[in-house]
């Protein structure tokens, strides 16, 4: 694996760029600052949610898209992982892909290419 971001950084960074741009950007759980793992969760006016976690170098989808499904996924990774991060986005519409404007932690993405 390759070298990271540290997460408070990222995670900083992340915050005021969305925020920038008008999005709602919180976090609703700190994490160790140094390398804890990050998920976040998209909300919208409508009602729509969904959850994203870290991947890689990428963002995947969690199967959780309604209020019990997502706060009993977040408490399970809570309990699995002590460092996590969570923020919460609230989006125009939850179901547009949000994922590539966030990037990445890692810092060698170029060598792979």
């Amino acid at each position: 694996m390759g070298a990271r971001l540290k997460t408070g950084l990222w995670v900083r960074a992340v915050l005021r760029r969305i925020s920038s741009d008008g999005t709602s950007a919180m976090v609703l759980k700190k994490g160790d600052e140094d390398a804890g793992a990050v998920l976040i969760v998209l909300t919208d006016r409508s009602g729509g949610l969904g959850v994203l976690r870290e991947d890689g170098s990428d963002w995947a989808r969690v199967d959780a898209t309604n209020p019990a499904s997502v706060d009993a996924y977040l408490e399970r990774q809570k309990k699995y992982d002590p460092d996590l991060w969570i923020i919460e986005l609230e989006m125009r519409d939850v179901s547009q892909p949000v994922e590539r404007t966030l990037g990445s932690r890692r810092l060698d993405l170029d060598e792979e290419a």
